[in-house]
């Protein structure tokens, strides 16, 4: 989704880690500029807007203009970025220009609405196995995201990619069959120890049969002796 946002950029003609380390002594952070058949431009960046912009409501599908001084001014997007695990600082963002003209495949996030018959009613419990789907559409045409009810699911049934209401000027990538979330049913506790105390009386049973034969051998052995005599 493109929104009225104008990052400014600085071109930077050096790279490597002492360059970065630099940039961030300066509270900003490298960054990369490429796409539309054009040269990618090394840069640097705010990485407070960066961040700023991946944590709005359309996160990293939000078209913004990047503002590079002295060399262009065009709408990109936030394809990749790299964060330092423990302070959450940016440390490097992937933007690529987008054509306003042009259709792109991007992965929107489905907000799952109701609560599940088959939770409700039977007591199973909803898997949600992906929360985003890809589809095609124009830059403008990107949704913030999309909607899908999990209301009258029971236990046993999906909700599948192609069960989301897409509107008609975009077009759904993901395999129709894709599984976003489904229901399924508790297993029963009582099961496990009910199968532990069937597995713990079988060796029971062989220990009564060779008695058995011992038993019936000892009764076969006075036999034998008395033919003897």
């Amino acid at each position: 989704m493109r929104k009225d946002i104008t990052v400014a950029a600085q071109r930077r003609d050096t790279r490597g880690k002492n360059e970065a380390r630099r940039l961030r002594a300066r509270h900003m952070s490298p960054a990369v500029l490429y796409g539309a058949g054009r040269a990618p431009v090394a840069l640097s960046v705010s990485p407070k807007e960066i961040h700023r912009i991946l944590h709005s409501a359309s996160g990293h599908n939000t078209i913004f203009n990047l503002d590079v001084q002295d060399v262009e001014n065009t709408p990109v997007m936030i394809v990749d970025w790299q964060v330092d695990p423990v302070t959450d600082r940016l440390l490097h963002a992937d933007l690529k220009r987008v054509d306003l003209t042009l259709r792109l495949a991007v992965k929107v996030p489905v907000h799952l609405t109701g609560e599940a018959k088959g939770v409700k009613q039977q007591g199973g419990i909803l898997e949600v196995v992906t929360r985003e789907i890809e589809i095609e559409c124009l830059p403008d045409d990107i949704p913030e995201h999309l909607t899908a009810s999990v209301a009258e699911m029971m236990i046993g049934q999906s909700l599948r990619a192609g069960d989301v209401a897409i509107p008609t000027a975009i077009k759904l990538v993901a395999h129709a069959d894709q599984v976003l979330a489904h229901v399924v049913g508790q297993k029963a506790e009582a099961e496990a120890p009910a199968a532990a105390e069937v597995v713990a009386a079988a060796p029971a049973e062989p220990e009564v049969i060779k008695k058995g034969k011992k038993e019936a051998e000892g009764e076969a052995a006075p036999a034998e002796e008395k033919k003897k005599k």
